[in-house]
């Protein structure tokens, strides 16, 4: 079939050949393809986006302690920024421009994304809304989920991105930050999307209800997912030389009374994708049974920075006191699910890098915006579920394991056969290459 492309006259092939280079790409986050899911499909509100800027006071400054000294008296502290971008419903009429800016993995190329989410516009009123925390991985930054941000936002969520202190691609710096400051920030900007949902001079008042929270993590935001729900670390992780200096991980160790008194009632539930930190013994079965709030896991089966079966699974497996779900792409490798497909000015090799650019946003097998469309429709099952009790959205989660053999057999008025096992939510054919897996508290 041609294309549109592909239809133009000689003539206007060669205007539009010479003309795309100073062509600005639109680099879409909002694709829904033919065959996505239904419940990828965007809601009914339309969606503002602002920025905000936090400041979590008297932190542990991890970048200023020297590992190679003698542990001093007193750790010093700073008070550590953190920039985060929130999607919430707007008002009707509401107006803003819907494109933004976002660095790339280089640090350096600065790019233009197209959504639908307005900037600055008026927010809805007359409801809280449940919030959602989005936490990026290691580099990454508060757009890289933008994707899911928006898309859940418009089905009645507020969702609040970290940008997360030394953990973005241009603020990278030692591990050791990440590992300790993960969980904090996200405690820290629950704490803070509750209190501007009661200052009447925010933007936020009265539309945030923090007390039904959710949080989507990927990688290190995953690992931050993890330890936020209950999941404890192990001692031999605190004392990791390439780890948090001076032992201060500790806080987040298992049955310290640091960690027991971490996780929050009103996060109710939490979603890991391609969680990193079992694949290096951040937790042993005893840490993960910590975890007590209902989890939904996405990984590819073929991960090879948290690993698979010793690590996504294996959490999976072992958060033994809760309720947990695991969404698997078969072949997919670490960014199954979560990056925003790739912006078009990524497609180059970076020197200082070492490879291209794309890489960090593209998978090997699958197509960045399929896989996108499906976290979106997962996500939004699940969230409705256990942020809004929509037992309904629960039917979309209850599937036969293995997608390849759902059966497809509809009676002619397009009701479901006693023996139509298909994918709910699914079209035709085009539940392909997934799995879908479910336990029960133990």
């Amino acid at each position: 079939m041609l294309t549109q492309r592909s239809k133009l006259t000689p003539v206007l092939a060669v205007v539009a050949g010479f003309a795309a280079p100073m062509a600005m790409a639109e680099n879409r986050i909002d694709t829904q393809l033919p065959n996505a899911p239904k419940l990828a499909a965007y809601g009914d509100m339309a969606v503002g986006v602002r920025q905000i800027e936090l400041l979590h006071a008297d932190q542990i400054d991890i970048l200023s302690i020297d590992p190679a000294a003698p542990k001093p008296d007193t750790l010093p502290v700073y008070d550590r920024p953190l920039t985060v971008e929130v999607w919430y419903p707007a008002a009707d009429g509401a107006t803003g421009a819907t494109d933004f800016k976002a660095f790339l993995r280089d640090a350096t190329t600065e790019v233009t994304l197209n959504g639908q989410a307005m900037r600055d516009a008026d927010p809805a009123t007359g409801t809280a809304y449940p919030l959602v925390i989005v936490s990026h991985g290691y580099p990454g930054n508060r757009f890289l989920m933008s994707h899911l941000a928006e898309n859940i936002a418009s089905k009645g969520y507020v969702v609040a991105s970290i940008d997360h202190t030394d953990s973005t691609y241009r603020t990278q710096a030692a591990f050791g930050s990440t590992l300790v400051n993960r969980s904090l920030d996200q405690l820290f900007v629950l704490d803070e999307m509750a209190r501007l949902s009661g200052d009447e001079a925010s933007f936020l008042n009265g539309l945030v209800n923090a007390d039904t929270a959710g949080i989507v993590g990927y990688s290190m935001g995953g690992y931050g997912a993890v330890i936020t729900s209950g999941g404890g670390v192990t001692e031999a992780s605190i004392g990791y030389t390439w780890g948090a200096p001076h032992g201060t991980l500790a806080i987040h160790q298992a049955g310290s009374d640091t960690h027991n008194a971490l996780p929050d009632p009103r996060i109710k539930t939490a979603v890991a994708i391609g969680p990193w930190g079992m694949n290096t013994g951040f937790w042993d079965a005893e840490g993960l049974s910590g975890i007590k709030i209902p989890m939904l896991f996405m990984a590819g089966s073929e991960d090879m920075t948290s690993l698979y079966e010793k690590g996504v699974r294996a959490i999976w497996e072992n958060a033994s006191g809760t309720n947990r779900s695991l969404l698997t792409f078969e072949n997919g490798g670490h960014n199954t699910a979560a990056p925003m497909p790739a912006p078009e000015e990524s497609f180059r090799d970076d020197e200082r890098l070492g490879f291209n650019v794309s890489a960090h946003y593209t998978d090997a097998v699958w197509n960045t915006a399929r896989m996108n469309n499906i976290a979106q429709h997962f996500v939004s099952a699940w969230m409705d579920l256990y942020l809004k009790g929509n037992e309904t959205a629960g039917e979309y989660l209850e599937l036969v394991e293995n997608s390849n053999d759902g059966v497809w057999s509809m009676n002619e008025d397009g009701t479901p056969k006693e023996d139509h096992s298909y994918w709910k939510g699914f079209a035709k054919d085009s539940a392909k290459g997934l799995r879908f897996e479910v336990k029960a508290p133990e």
